[in-house]
């Protein structure tokens, strides 16, 4: 699956366009809480902990939308945008979707 934030592939023709498809991932209350608790504690430095929790998260919510994009027979999703949002009761969750348009390329 050929994923992008552009709207063309360079050296492929979008054929089809088949629709918008997104993924979504949730963070529980624990993370988040502890990422704002601890943010103090990261300056000057970078916690691999949290990053990785966000990586895994942005991951999950890629591979969710490709998988969509596949069951509507896309091969490809451009104009992917990729956001990171607090919901629940007081910001307690953290949201990454990511979200494209599934297009058939040659």
């Amino acid at each position: 699956m050929l994923v992008s934030t552009t709207n063309t592939l360079e050296g492929h023709r979008v054929r089809e366009y088949r629709g918008l498809v997104a993924g979504e991932a949730i963070l529980g209350t624990n993370f988040v809480r502890d990422f704002f608790a601890n943010i103090r504690d990261v300056v000057g430095g970078r916690s691999g902990g949290y990053e990785k929790g966000l990586r895994e998260a942005r991951e999950i919510a890629v591979k969710e939308m490709c998988d969509k994009a596949k069951d509507l027979g896309a091969n490809a999703v451009i104009g992917v945008d990729i956001d990171y949002e607090t919901v629940g009761e007081k910001g307690s969750m953290l949201m990454v979707t990511a979200a494209g348009t599934a297009v058939v390329v040659d």
